[in-house]
């Protein structure tokens, strides 16, 4: 798992019919000191995770396991939402 921000959301008019009803938010990846690093990415949320929010992500197989994963075409999946800055940068 590694750290993201919530950055944005993403609409999609046409989507894969195992992906309906489920939430797309664009996440911008974090190093130790929250500082962005990389791209941003398109990840599913599988917690309800909102704009401004620290999240745990993973990708790979890992992304599909809180789904069916036969059913779920994903690469990238938040998996967590982080209660408190307080204790995360060193």
């Amino acid at each position: 798992m590694q750290l993201a921000r919530v950055i944005g959301t993403v609409v999609a008019t046409v989507k894969n019919d195992s992906l309906e009803g489920r939430k797309l938010l664009i996440i911008q990846s974090l190093n130790k000191n929250l500082d962005a690093q990389g791209k941003p990415m398109v990840a599913i949320d599988s917690v309800g995770a909102g704009v401004g929010e620290l999240v745990f992500w993973c990708r790979g197989k890992e992304a599909s396991f809180p789904f069916k994963r036969e059913d779920t075409p994903t690469d990238c999946t938040i998996v967590g939402i982080v209660d408190s800055e307080k204790h995360v940068t060193t």
